[in-house]
């Protein structure tokens, strides 16, 4: 139907616009968009959603390295262990994890506490050594290969996993915002690859709904790269706190679902 598709373009390009400063490609809020809006079928939603991501991911992608953002290592890490993770996901989601009712009480046990948290340690700084703001290599590649695997059955992408919890450790919001969405787009462009080729031996509703998610993802294209510009004027305490009621309103209605 038509009006699903401006309805899409419109929650595409609102979400990312918020969501884009903190490293959040926003699938992870379109997703119930999806289900109890536009009517999208499960799993079916998982790849409308990567295709999502892999429409939207360059808007913004595109104005941080303009800005010099995507500099550095941390990105290629995150990308180097999400990427096999995704494709584990995408497998184990047609295969073995059709229903969604296990993720949402585990997304609402991990983002709740941590969003609540993070909010409270931005309002009640206490003093961090530097030499703990960065996870280390081994445990950075754990977080990001299941982080992959949560994106890959759940097509949220994993900045929104990743993102709250890098910044709990006291890294800038700079440099996870860029690094998040590099990997956010590199494993939705995977993950879409893998549902498509998986669609072709399943009878289910496992194709992504492109129209739809183009109409999303070309909203989030606009607002990803509004988010992105928009990043730099505004400060780090409002940037963490932005993440971080993002993260605890999320946890807040997967639990809520996962309860009803």
């Amino acid at each position: 139907m038509e009006w699903t598709i401006w309805a899409g373009f419109a929650a595409g390009l609102l979400i990312s616009t918020v969501t884009a400063p903190v490293g959040v490609s926003g699938a992870v809020f379109l997703l119930p968009v999806q289900l109890s809006i536009l009517g999208v079928p499960s799993p079916a939603v998982t790849p409308t959603n990567l295709l999502f991501n892999v429409v939207a991911g360059p808007g913004a992608l595109w104005r941080y390295r303009r800005d010099g953002a995507l500099r550095g290592g941390l990105a290629r890490r995150l990308v180097a262990w999400t990427l096999p993770g995704v494709i584990t996901g995408a497998a184990l989601r047609v295969y073995a994890l059709p229903g969604p009712d296990v993720f949402r009480i585990l997304v609402a046990a991990l983002l709740l506490p941590l969003g609540a948290w993070l909010c409270l340690r931005t309002l009640h700084p206490t003093r961090r050594r530097p030499d703990v703001a960065e996870p280390s290599a081994r445990l950075l590649a754990a977080l990001a290969m299941t982080v992959g695997v949560a994106g890959g059955i759940y097509g949220i992408g994993g900045g929104s996993l990743l993102g709250p919890i890098l910044a709990a450790r006291g890294m800038p919001m700079a440099r996870i915002a860029p690094a998040t969405l590099a990997a956010t787009f590199t494993t939705s462009l995977a993950g879409a690859a893998a549902y498509a080729l998986l669609s072709l031996a399943s009878p289910g509703p496992v194709a992504p709904h492109w129209w739809l998610g183009l109409a999303c993802g070309a909203g989030g294209l606009i607002g990803g790269y509004l988010g992105a510009r928009l990043q730099p004027r505004l400060p780090e305490t409002a940037l963490r706190l932005l993440l971080g009621a993002l993260a605890a309103a999320l946890g807040a209605v997967y639990a809520t679902q996962a309860l009803a």
